[in-house]
């Protein structure tokens, strides 16, 4: 937990794949801890073609059968298909000549919000804005993507930076921009 505190959590990520694997991974993490989440993250890296976007869009019911079998992740049979959905909705992005780092990081004009919290009770579950991008995300064909998800995952990918002002990982975090591609 402390490694993916200070190396990746808050810091702002704009690689795709990468964006598409804390959504899983943050969607998987629903209802459950975070540890848990972690401590499968390379069974779900396997899984899951290390989220690969077309890949996991190709994946049919034979291997959706065989994620549900899979002892080594979460096996819910909803979660696991929003994620091969979330594959398919990237898809249809790219159709558009959109990305899913593009549609995200637009919301914020490219500019990561950071938080200004001293305590931990004080950072939001969600907001307005997790809500606006989560309906968005679900007319654009993304699945198990409410409010809550939706701002954790923000939170993980940096685009919202809520480490509390004295955490170590405040200042550096706070000074980091997004490289687009």
């Amino acid at each position: 937990m402390l490694a993916y505190h200070d190396r990746e959590w808050g810091r702002p990520q704009t690689n795709e794949r990468a964006l598409f694997e804390l959504l899983s991974l943050e969607i998987m993490q629903a209802g459950l801890s975070w540890q848990t989440v972690l401590n499968k993250r390379s069974a779900f890296k396997t899984a899951f073609a290390n989220f690969d976007i077309d890949q996991v869009a190709r994946f049919d019911s034979v291997q959706e059968q065989a994620l549900l079998q899979n002892a080594e992740i979460i096996r819910n049979r909803r979660k696991i298909r929003a994620i091969i959905q979330n594959a398919r909705a990237i898809q249809q992005l790219h159709t558009q000549g959109e990305t899913l780092t593009t549609l995200v990081w637009s919301y914020v004009h490219g500019q990561p919000i950071v938080g200004h919290y001293h305590h931990a009770a004080e950072v939001p579950t969600t907001t307005p804005l997790a809500e606006r991008i989560g309906k968005d995300m679900k007319k654009q064909g993304f699945s198990f993507v409410g409010p809550k998800i939706v701002y954790s995952w923000l939170e993980g990918c940096g685009i919202v930076n809520d480490h509390l002002v004295d955490c170590c990982c405040f200042r550096e975090t706070s000074r980091l921009q997004p490289k687009f591609e």
